[in-house]
């Protein structure tokens, strides 16, 4: 059997895996689990450079900006509506790295990316195919879905998010090896808040590209607004940390965001003004959902491999969830592109991929946990998690000249180390005042 990649979840973290396997020539399939990958149901995401960069590589760089909104201005309000932040220095990261960060509306995110798959690997993607068991010996995998279908590969990536079934599978088969020890628990990720989200048509009053948040103790309105729709999210911490999933009712939701009815959305609105809780229920632009944080001790076992909310789940307040995924998928197909060009018959064996995959960890822990932290402490601080917490975000924080140096100093210097694919030939679509530590393979270069 020639090398097979198969990939569990057809969200954005497993459409770019599905199109870096394509790019590298390596054979997979994707199984999505829903009707269509295409669904209108979800929020905001927001793309950093480092990750319009990669979607670049694949030939979408026009249409990703054609659909997303630049971030330019972010405002910074109270319960009362006093706004003490009202800055447009983000607009920094553009002038760095030659590449603002961009918002979406995220099925229209992942339509760009399974649209651009060329029709061959469209071929390979499959909907309707929810995960139920994940079998592996020495040479190979075997996947079976809940409908009686079967995959047989070489390996899997669990691309598959929060409720990972192949993180399950792979927490199953090492406790069939007897390693109860080494498991991550069975529900890995601890939730301090609580959130509901809401997709809304954008407000005239309110120009595309603008974001921020009102703050309160212990609660959050964050506003993200794109060229066609606006995304609010409701933050509340929880009275104690939880790992329980919890499904919250329509009443729920109602109940919930007629609490924050009062807190504005902007200079002229309040949240009751912008929200209709019985039309977002009904057309499914509204839901509710625990806020789990937290990395897995295990982000591969055998021929299973984890990337993204699989294995890292950080709170979205700083929107870095799956700017890392997209990391995490660059150098898992870096990984297994040079395995098997090294493999005598390209198909590397079962210790050479459990070596890659520990590198793979290896090389991305630092970087995921340090966006693990900052998103927590952007939560706690937009929430006023404690007086410290409080000073920092109404008051230290705020100035422009903070926000350059943070920005300069602290942002771009981490982003400009990203990766790309190593193997996929473009033209570098951004140039700042900084350069990248990782350039875009030019077109002229011979592929290694």
């Amino acid at each position: 059997m020639t090398f097979k990649v198969i990939i569990v979840g057809g969200g954005p973290s497993g459409l770019v895996a599905a199109h870096g396997l394509h790019l590298a020539g390596i054979d997979f399939v994707l199984l999505e689990r829903r009707d269509s990958v295409v669904e209108d149901s979800g929020a905001s995401i927001v793309l950093a450079p480092t990750s319009m960069r990669i979607l670049s590589q694949f030939g979408l760089r026009e249409k990703l900006e054609a659909a997303g909104a630049e971030l330019q201005h972010v405002k910074s309000f109270t319960r009362d509506g006093y706004k003490f932040r009202d800055s447009t220095q983000i607009r920094l990261l553009k002038e760095c790295l030659g590449c603002a960060q961009l918002i979406f509306h995220r099925p229209e995110l992942v339509q760009i990316l399974y649209e651009g798959l060329p029709p061959v690997a469209k071929e390979k993607v499959f909907t309707r195919k929810k995960v139920t068991k994940i079998e592996q010996n020495e040479h190979s995998v075997h996947v079976v879905c809940s409908d009686g279908s079967t995959f047989d590969g070489s390996i899997v990536i669990g691309a598959d998010g929060v409720h990972s079934r192949a993180r399950e599978q792979l927490r199953q088969a090492m406790l069939r090896e007897g390693r109860r020890a080494d498991c991550d628990e069975e529900q890995p990720y601890e939730s301090a808040y609580r959130m509901l989200w809401c997709t809304i048509p954008r407000p005239p009053t309110i120009p595309p590209g603008v974001g921020g948040e009102t703050q309160d103790t212990n609660r959050t309105l964050a506003l993200m607004v794109g060229n066609e729709w606006a995304w609010i999210l409701l933050y509340e911490k929880l009275e104690a940390p939880t790992r329980e999933r919890v499904d919250y009712s329509s009443e729920d939701i109602a109940k919930f965001a007629n609490s924050f009815a009062n807190y504005p959305v902007s200079e002229s609105l309040l949240f009751r003004d912008v929200f209709d809780t019985r039309t977002a229920i009904v057309t499914k632009k509204a839901g509710m959902t625990n806020l789990g944080e937290g990395i897995v001790k295990n982000f591969s076992n055998g021929r299973i491999v984890l990337v993204g909310d699989a294995c890292h789940r950080f709170t979205p307040n700083a929107g870095l969830g799956l700017n890392s995924g997209i990391q995490d998928v660059v150098a898992i197909c870096n990984g297994i592109r040079a395995a098997v060009k090294e493999s005598s018959n390209g198909n590397p064996n079962r210790a050479t991929l459990e070596a890659l995959f520990n590198q793979y960890r290896n090389d991305r822990l630092a970087s995921i946990k340090k966006d693990f932290r900052g998103s927590a402490i952007l939560t706690r601080l937009q929430a006023w998690a404690n007086t410290w917490f409080y000073i920092m975000s109404r008051f230290l924080l705020v100035p422009d000249w903070f926000q350059r140096f943070t920005i300069r100093y602290l942002a771009v210097p981490n982003m400009r180390l990203a990766p790309v694919f190593n193997y996929a030939p473009a033209d570098e679509p951004y140039h700042g005042t900084t350069p990248w530590a990782h350039p875009v393979p030019t077109r002229t270069e011979k592929r290694g």
